[in-house]
């Protein structure tokens, strides 16, 4: 459900009020889900859509999780010049303190523009 609301969002919303989604209040409840069983669970479902959803829909769906858990999590906004077709690149990764939770094969490669929510 997360994925299908995010995927929404990007495709309807102003950049601005789809983001928001994600970086929900930090809220505390008493389920033990661990940040690599959700982040499982957002790919696995994202792998079975039958749309395609790209790092941002997943970040989006991650992040909202993992607040509504009390772990604050972090969206990165990150862009690149493609030399070989002349584009700009974008990308998202999630974090959770110093670890990248997803989206960490390509960040490296990335220019950091924004964080949400802000530090």
């Amino acid at each position: 459900m997360a994925l299908g609301l995010a995927f929404f969002a990007v495709a309807v919303l102003p950049f601005r009020r789809a983001i928001a989604l994600g970086a929900v209040p930090l809220f505390q409840t008493r389920q033990a889900d661990s940040i690599n069983e959700l982040r499982w669970a957002v790919e696995a479902a994202a792998a079975r859509l039958p749309w395609r959803t790209m790092c941002i829909e997943q970040g989006i769906a991650l992040q909202r999780l993992l607040r509504r858990r009390g772990i604050d999590a972090r969206l990165h906004y990150g862009a690149r010049l493609d030399h070989a077709d002349a584009g700009l690149k974008a990308h998202v990764w999630l974090t959770v303190g110093e670890d990248i939770v997803l989206g960490a094969e390509a960040a490296h490669n990335y220019a950091e523009l924004a964080v949400v929510p802000s530090p």
